[in-house]
């Protein structure tokens, strides 16, 4: 497999989205239309206490992915009630189109006491071609349960044969490298299935074998080209991976005949950090889609994407 870069395109520092944020653009996910792209992502606000929370925008583009067409100047999706599961940001954003209808699932965050965050995944609609989004309803549709306890996000849905797949990760523990430290979290990759995009039932284990010791997973993102079924994913070390680019995120690969088994297979993922520049220090959050019979990875680079994010294009399998 190889992946030509084509270069970063879109820097939150650059332009004006709505209301006042302090950078970040991160998990870029789209919705083709006929004359353009609709890039989603999440922006980061500072709250009253300096915590981050997340918020979801948006840019449109031309196909050649050279021009910034449009911009969203309004509330995208807001972020939850008091309470609920979404109530500190939506990071990120998985759209599709499916009946005449689109479907956004959000992954909500709330924060906790004794760890930091807590997460699940939401559902909702748009009734204006997406441009803004209401929620089906105030909880999320897959969330935390006996053997997944915490941290369920991310979730990656497609429809194959009238049936909903979602890819989705799923805290296995948190772990505390000393007294004063804080507790860092690992991630494991799962799926679910649904008949209605609503109710869902989890296969209810890890479906891409670890690479590396302490391995934490994240943002899987899944396309079938011709008979085959491929998934690309973020992952790192649970442990030093905000200063350490050597435990940074990287982008891994699987590959399915049947969409049971994946078959790893890092090494010809086609596509690594670059010597220097944006994402020379790490290359995270891909998402993989089909436009004008091409295909094209956007990813975010160094720092979780807080300059941005760019795009490849897939040259051979």
């Amino acid at each position: 497999m190889k992946w030509k870069k084509l270069g970063k395109i879109f820097d939150p520092l650059e332009h004006k989205l709505y209301e006042d944020y302090i950078g970040y653009a991160q998990s870029p996910q789209v919705l083709v239309f006929e004359d353009f792209v609709r890039i989603y992502f999440s922006i980061r606000k500072e709250s009253e206490n300096k915590k981050f929370v997340s918020h979801i925008q948006f840019i449109d583009m031309d196909k050649q992915f050279k021009k910034i067409i449009n911009k969203s100047q309004h509330e995208v999706i807001a972020t939850g009630a008091l309470g609920c599961f979404d109530e500190h940001g939506i990071f990120p954003i998985n759209v599709l189109r499916h009946n005449d209808k689109i479907y956004a699932y959000t992954s909500g965050w709330s924060r906790r006491v004794s760890v930091s965050v807590e997460t699940s995944i939401g559902l909702a609609i748009s009734r204006d071609n997406g441009s803004t989004f209401e929620r089906v309803g105030s909880g999320p549709v897959l969330t935390a349960s006996l053997n997944e306890p915490y941290l369920v996000v991310d979730g990656f849905v497609k429809v194959f044969d009238d049936l909903f797949h979602m890819w989705y990760i799923y805290g296995t523990d948190w772990v505390k490298v000393n007294e004063s430290a804080e507790a860092e979290r690992t991630y494991k990759i799962g799926h679910a299935v649904s008949k209605d995009g609503i109710f869902w039932e989890k296969e209810g284990r890890q479906i891409i074998q670890d690479k590396i010791d302490n391995e934490c997973q994240a943002l899987p993102t899944v396309i079938k080209i011709e008979e085959r079924f491929y998934m690309f994913f973020a992952y790192r070390s649970t442990f030093d991976f905000r200063n350490n680019s050597n435990n940074a995120y990287r982008i891994g690969y699987a590959y399915s005949d049947d969409l049971v088994n994946w078959i790893r297979d890092d090494e010809n993922v086609g596509i690594d950090v670059s010597s220097e520049g944006w994402d020379a220090e790490m290359i995270s959050y891909p998402h993989v889609f089909e436009c004008d019979k091409e295909i094209y990875m956007l990813y975010n680079g160094n720092h979780f994407g807080k300059n941005g994010f760019g795009i490849a294009k897939l040259e051979n399998l």
